[in-house]
């Protein structure tokens, strides 16, 4: 199989990062695509700049990376480490969690390229789910 997208899912809690990374996983993501950067390095409530860099390098497999954040620290965290190492093929994606993730995640399995995958998962923010 060709690259694919990769994806780095940064929460403030690791439990939530991990319970994603397994969500897509479930919906055919491959594991060696999908990182969980979440927690602070004690394994507490946080983010860490060294995770979310390491979790770059992991997914990296030369059709991009998108970077998806929960709130706050974990923004602006990966934020940095995409502006102290700078490149072209790496976004962060301004995105709703879990369902930015899924369909970033369902759409980088297919072997979509870094714009169309950061593209819907930028989407999800006007998905409903429940149609009145």
């Amino acid at each position: 199989m060709g690259a694919k997208v990769g994806i780095v899912l940064v929460s403030h809690s690791g439990r939530l990062a991990e319970g994603v990374k397994e969500l897509l996983e479930q919906l055919g993501a491959r594991p060696e695509s999908v990182a969980a950067a979440g927690g602070d390095p004690d394994g507490g409530i946080g983010t860490s700049y060294e995770r979310i860099m390491e979790a770059v390098s992991e997914v990296d497999q030369g059709a991009g990376v998108v970077v998806l954040p929960d709130i706050g620290s974990a923004v602006m965290t990966a934020r940095l480490v995409l502006e102290d190492e700078p490149r072209d093929d790496a976004a962060v994606v301004d995105a709703p969690f879990v369902e930015g993730a899924v369909a970033a995640g369902v759409l980088a399995s297919t072997g979509a390229g870094l714009d169309a995958v950061a593209s819907a998962a930028r989407e999800a923010y006007t998905a409903r789910k429940i149609q009145d």
